[in-house]
């Protein structure tokens, strides 16, 4: 008995040791700021790969390799979310990217319920975006500390204390810059580090395929080196001291300050300096609020939940991922856990951590982790899975859809491969699927926050589900959550149709939002709500 107790301790000693190594976080921006680059980036650094392999827009260029769609490849954009582990110092850096066309959000917010700090990387030229200010919304919802890079320094761009001015203006947020840009944006020499005064020169690879080498110079001799730049950014430096811009971890950590970097991903400027502030300054994974309240101790027994499912990374297999965030105890392959939503047991034999088509068998995790649970058919997104004691963590947001289309089988031989590919679609959240008796199962609505959904929901059911289809666009732009008694009533509406979510969601389908509107003033007391909300 004694021996067990010495062995719980033990143990509760190494989850605690290891979580506080952790450090799990997104990179979150607008589209074409570089997030995918980045992400390489700090992988080459880290020694986790050799050489990156970004997007230029040209041919013959190697793909990055977190994209492995087809799709992505081809557009040169993220669609799905990454997920890479690696080690930096003392630290285990889970970086998770995320899908950077807007049309995605909803997944890019399901990946910032997995994370315990965010990376918001803004274009030098163009400055906060409105994808940039949606997901920052979200970051302060969830009270996610923010460390702020200033990207693509390197070509033409805005002044750096005007950029300073506009983040404080539109965030609310104290920018606190780490470095300080030596020289304008187009002519990016190197940076200041504010906190020992040095001089960090950069000196460009081939490509940006390889880690930039770095001179540490001081004062004197970057005065030297640089004369009336240094002298500026010294300045500048200055400035930003005197009205309050200097670092503080408690403001950071309360959501009142954001630590700012210059960089430039492509070349590999600064990012070792990113990489250096995430085990530095972000958090390790706390203890974890359950769907009641209560939180979740990191050391209490193993609890994770879902918060992507995605199916085709394996040509070769045509397996299930789903990707899971370690809550609380440690996993270890091979473990029997408990699924809350059905009470079902779930086998976890076939663990691994994937990064684009990338796998490696994973045998343990820790809080703060990702773990990719292979042919998790009974999971969803959202689920959460337990050892021994229950825990239920909060639904995942789910975003209102404003695109809809019936789709059909185009070869009505192939409905079985249709219906898996259709279940499959929903249970990953590519697409919300809406279904009623009077369509019934071979013509369900799919719904979409944008269209391009649709183009993965029709490449994915060709290619990975060898079913292809036809969508027919519906004239619907708005849908709300209602209740059983209303439906009568607003099917008998012109222009309202009311279809089922898989959530066991009513949602009411409208031309516009004046439509919306004309039915209120018909019924006083009829239930529509923000599905979102």
């Amino acid at each position: 008995m004694q021996h067990g107790a010495l062995s719980d301790v033990r143990l509760d000693t190494d989850i605690v040791s290891e979580t506080a190594r952790r450090r799990s976080f997104a990179v979150i921006s607008h589209p074409d700021a570089g997030k995918s680059t980045l992400t390489e980036a700090l992988a080459l650094h880290a020694h986790a790969i050799t050489e990156a392999g970004h997007i230029n827009g040209k041919s013959g260029r190697r793909h990055t390799v977190s994209d492995w769609m087809e799709m992505e490849q081809a557009r040169g954009i993220s669609i799905t979310s990454a997920s890479l582990q690696f080690e930096y110092r003392d630290a285990v850096i889970n970086l998770l990217d995320t899908p950077g066309h807007a049309d995605f959000s909803e997944d890019t917010y399901r990946v910032l319920s997995a994370v315990d700090a965010a990376v918001m990387l803004i274009d030098a030229a163009k400055g906060l975006e409105a994808q940039t200010m949606k997901l920052f919304a979200v970051c302060k919802q969830r009270g996610l500390p923010l460390i702020t890079v200033i990207n693509k320094w390197d070509r033409p761009g805005r002044d750096a204390l005007a950029l300073m001015d506009e983040i404080a203006e539109r965030t609310g947020l104290n920018p606190t810059p780490l470095t300080w840009p030596v020289g304008v944006a187009g002519d990016f020499r190197g940076v200041l580090d504010r906190a020992t005064g040095d001089y960090v020169r950069f000196t460009g690879t081939a490509g940006g395929a390889h880690i930039a080498p770095q001179e540490v110079l001081d004062d004197a001799g970057a005065f030297a080196r640089e004369g009336s730049a240094w002298s500026t950014a010294v300045e500048e430096s200055e400035l930003l001291g005197a009205a309050g811009a200097d670092h503080s971890q408690e403001s950071f950590l309360a959501g009142v300050s954001t630590p700012v970097l210059f960089a430039s991903a492509v070349r590999n400027f600064g990012v070792h300096a990113l990489l250096d502030v995430l085990v530095d300054l972000a958090p390790s994974p706390g203890a974890r609020a359950a769907v009641d309240g209560t939180p979740r101790a990191i050391d209490a027994p193993f609890s994770a939940f879902v918060f992507k499912m995605q199916a085709g990374m394996d040509t070769a297999h045509r397996d299930r991922l789903a990707f899971v965030r370690v809550c609380s105890g440690l996993f270890e392959r091979g473990m029997v856990l408990t699924l809350a939503r059905t009470g079902r047991t779930f086998a976890t034999k076939y663990a691994q951590q994937a990064f684009g088509r990338e796998r490696t068998v994973i045998d343990s995790a820790y809080p703060g982790d990702v773990v990719g649970l292979v042919n998790g058919s009974d999971l969803r997104v959202g689920d959460t899975l337990y050892l021994s004691t229950r825990v239920e963590y909060p639904p995942l947001p789910t975003f209102a859809p404003e695109h809809f289309a019936v789709v059909r089988a185009r070869d009505a031989g192939r409905y079985k491969q249709f219906r898996r590919g259709i279940e499959q679609l929903e249970a990953e959240g590519v697409v919300q699927v809406l279904r009623s008796e009077l369509r019934g199962d071979q013509a369900p609505v799919v719904a979409a926050v944008g269209p391009l959904q649709f183009e993965v929901a029709e490449h994915r059911m060709a290619h990975d589900f060898s079913s292809p289809v036809r969508l027919e666009r519906l004239s619907y732009t708005r849908a709300m959550t209602t209740t059983r008694e209303w439906v009568a009533t607003l099917d008998a509406e012109h222009g309202v149709e009311v279809l089922h979510r898989h959530d066991g969601a009513l949602l009411a389908l409208f031309s516009d939002i004046w439509r919306v509107s004309a039915v209120r003033r018909a019924y006083p007391g009829v239930v529509l709500a923000d599905p979102a909300a």
